[in-house]
């Protein structure tokens, strides 16, 4: 994207000052959104973005300055901006470019931009119209189909010059079911590091009732009990507890800050014995994986629990200098106007031997979560309240009448010493996660897990 001979000028000025370490991280990245709801496409939107990052580090601080010009003048002024910010003794040099070849894990065989708007917009028609028929308390169908081909660019004072190309694929669908009075809501959002071909594996109809059976069904059910009870959490999204109430508290951008309950915790058991916890950032094609991370870093998959004891945290370059830490390719950013930070990537809990029908005819009366929605954490703590989106109460072993508006309680550390069984059904699910260097793509996921108590919060 930009000449060799403009990147060590840009890199050899950001150390000018005296700094230990200078990068610099230029993209282009096409962006498309098609937003669908009232029987009717209500955007159709397309464009680039483009610009350029340059970082240093002054010991354990970093310095982050951002332009939308790649001009020679305007990265020199932003290089120059960073060096100026902090002073230091060091007399690095910039190491000779390496460009950095590697294998591409996630190929893409039909690219977005071939595929016709027609074509796309009578995709989400079908998805549409097989939700509004299902039933006739839908009344609304929210659609988005989210495209994303982003080509990055990286290259630092250690030698590093590294390309790579990310294509996303997403289609994010809400039905809602409403009695006048009240409402529920369906969704399904599936997603792939793939081009259009991902939306070839997807039945538009069978995806449109989908979501509208789960908001009929949630709308004509009952509250849910409140109390103490054990909890089946099925798989897919069910790892968004695992992800929000003890994946971030695995980041070292909490953990070198003592932010974390697990900062202490390196070797210890931190749960049941029959727990794994993985990041894994190279399965071919995921929504979570990348081909190196924005640092340059090659991806890897990263064991965070094995059988119950912490192995390793998620280890950004500038957390893992904090820390005396191997980075693990974790360091990830929105886009170049935003440094990175150690992110997951695609985390989940292993599969262990079980099956689902196990977990269920363990308990002898429970909430069965099958499908989890959105919640709350506070990172300190990791104490959590989870949206339970589609519930079933388990009586005597069997899953019985559905339940709406139940919410999920607890301390992320405590329950994960509260796992008692784990199924064989590992599967994942996609989502955007939030957090100081912006929104990514990322996947969470498990096997159906019994936790045996958490508080359950109900109107009964």
């Amino acid at each position: 994207m930009i000449k060799t001979e403009l990147i060590e000028k840009v890199i050899e000025k950001a150390l000018s000052n005296g700094a230990d370490f200078a990068e610099l991280f230029v993209e282009n990245t096409y962006n498309s959104l098609i937003s669908f709801n009232d029987n009717k496409t209500q955007q159709n939107i397309a464009g680039k973005d483009f610009g350029a990052g340059v970082r240093v580090f002054y010991g354990h601080t970093a310095i982050y300055a951002i332009t939308n010009d790649l001009s020679e003048r305007s990265l020199l002024e932003a290089a120059n901006a960073v060096s100026k910010a902090g002073k230091g003794n060091t007399k690095t040099t910039l190491i000779d470019l390496r460009r950095h070849n590697f294998s591409d894990k996630h190929p893409i065989i039909i690219p977005n931009i071939e595929v016709s708007k027609k074509e796309k917009i009578d995709f989400i028609r079908r998805i549409n119209n097989a939700s509004r028929n299902y039933d006739p308390c839908i009344s609304q169908v929210d659609i988005n189909m989210i495209e994303k081909m982003q080509h990055v660019l990286i290259a630092n004072s250690e030698g590093l010059l590294a390309n790579d190309k990310r294509n996303y694929s997403r289609i994010y669908v809400s039905s809602i079911a409403s009695s006048g009075k009240e409402k529920q809501t369906g969704t399904e959002g599936p997603g792939r590091m793939a081009g259009y071909e991902f939306f070839n594996t997807i039945d538009p109809e069978e995806l449109g009732r989908k979501t509208a059976a789960v908001a009929s069904l949630m709308l004509k059910s009952e509250y849910a009990p409140s109390g103490k009870l054990p909890v089946v959490i099925d798989n897919g999204f069910g790892g968004v507890i695992f992800h929000e109430a003890c994946g971030h508290s695995l980041e070292t951008t909490s953990v070198a800050k003592g932010a974390s309950v697990f900062a202490d915790k390196l070797g210890k058991q931190i749960a049941n014995p029959i727990v794994t916890a993985i990041d894994d950032g190279t399965i071919p094609n995921e929504w979570g994986s990348e081909n190196i991370d924005d640092e340059g870093t090659p991806t890897q998959k990263t064991v965070l629990i094995e059988k119950g004891i912490l192995k390793s945290f998620m280890v950004d370059k500038l957390g893992g200098l904090k820390m005396g830490l191997k980075p693990t390719g974790s360091g990830r950013r929105q886009s170049y106007k935003f440094a990175p930070t150690s992110r997951m990537r695609n985390t989940y809990i292993a599969a262990g031997k079980h099956k689902l029908e196990d977990l269920i005819s363990s308990v002898d009366y429970g909430l069965y979560a099958k499908k989890m929605g959105g919640g709350s954490v506070l990172p300190g703590t990791g104490n959590f309240n989870f949206a339970v989106s589609e519930g079933y109460i388990i009586r005597k072993g069997k899953v019985a009448e559905p339940v709406r508006g139940a919410t999920l309680i607890g301390n992320g550390a405590d329950a994960l010493f509260k796992i008692s069984m784990v199924a064989d059904n590992l599967a994942m699910s996609q989502g955007m996660c939030g957090s100081i260097s912006g929104s990514v793509p990322t996947n969470v996921g498990q096997p159906a897990i019994k936790i045996d108590e958490l508080i359950v919060g109900g109107r009964k």
